[in-house]
């Protein structure tokens, strides 16, 4: 019997497909990106077209664009397509224009990637994470009143009890990809623990801290439930866990993540993952200001400053050999 494969290419452009999946949270390996597949077909099956619609037309963009082809592979530019067809499912009912704005946002969130990559490795810039997401889901949410995009349904209210504490961590989690079902949840979080298994153990620090503080505060019981506050807190959790192994980077990112979301409440812009971007922009920013600080008063640096103050320049040289001749 002949076993049935795919062809190489199909292979590249599936594992790509995976690992923008994964790349979600901020993960690159195939198994991690399957159990998210796993996780929204547990959580909303309706919106893994979308999904799949966002991310493979980023990842054509980035392909018909000659992109480096090992980004391509390592799913950076699936992600934030992937996530704006989910949001624009999740946020709007389902009229002919949604594929067709899939596919406008998920192209430009390519395009915006790789310019800022561009600028990120010329120009050391900060990393992007899901910057285009946000950005790109903001104007799509302006322009849908005169779209005429018509919102969805609100999900019901969560009791408060110790089983439904639990739910809520993994609510925190699924929340990442708009999923409130705590199984999906699970599944993500078992994705991140088969690609990092110290990720796994932030995501859910990060989790129950958002989840803790919400309430403690006395936040709305049905958003801190819904794991609303949960998800930023996680994800910043795991990307500053991949850049620093000392555990102070990602306690510190949790709470600036958690200190930083109210803000937008206050002012009419829902939050989406921009608190988990400033949250790392912050910290890896103070890193690179204390750094070029520790140099610039670094011994050696100073002793020559000092060398090059007292050596004459080429000026002062030929100043002093015309006096000399005279």
């Amino acid at each position: 019997m002949h076993q049935l494969s795919l062809p190489p290419r199909a292979r590249r452009g599936l594992r790509a497909l995976l690992n923008g999946f994964s790349q979600i949270v901020l993960l690159s390996h195939a198994g991690c990106g399957l159990l998210v597949v796993l996780a929204i077909l547990i959580g909303a099956p309706q919106l893994l077209g979308a999904a799949v619609l966002g991310g493979g037309c980023s990842m054509l963009t980035a392909r018909c664009r000659n992109y480096p082809q090992a980004d391509i592979v390592a799913g950076l530019y699936g992600y934030n397509g992937i996530l704006l067809g989910m949001l624009i499912s999740v946020q709007f009912c389902w009229s002919p224009l949604l594929p067709l704005l899939i596919i406008l946002g998920a192209g430009l969130s390519s395009l915006i990637l790789a310019a800022w990559m561009r600028c990120m490795r010329e120009r050391q810039w900060l990393p992007a994470f899901t910057l285009p997401f946000v950005a790109l889901s903001w104007l799509l949410l302006w322009l849908a009143q005169p779209l005429q995009l018509h919102s969805a349904a609100v999900t019901a209210a969560h009791g408060l009890d110790w089983l439904a504490i639990l739910q809520a961590l993994l609510r925190g989690l699924g929340q990442v990809i708009f999923l409130e079902q705590p199984l999906a949840g699970l599944c993500l979080w078992l994705g991140v623990l088969l690609a990092d298994r110290r990720a796994a153990l932030w995501a859910l620090l990060g989790s129950a801290a958002g989840l803790s503080l919400a309430l403690y505060q006395g936040g709305e019981q049905h958003s801190a439930l819904a794991g609303l506050y949960g998800y930023n807190p996680a994800l910043a959790a795991i990307a500053l866990h991949q850049v620093h192994r000392q555990p102070w980077a990602p306690l510190l990112g949790i709470c600036l993540a958690l200190l930083l979301q109210p803000g937008f409440g206050a002012l009419g812009l829902p939050p989406l993952t921009l608190p988990f971007i400033l949250a790392c922009w912050l910290i890896q920013a103070s890193q690179r200001v204390l750094r070029q600080a520790a140099v610039d008063c670094s011994p050696a640096r100073r002793a020559c400053e000092l060398m090059n103050k007292r050596q004459p320049t080429a000026a002062a040289i030929k100043r002093s050999r015309r006096r000399s001749i005279r």
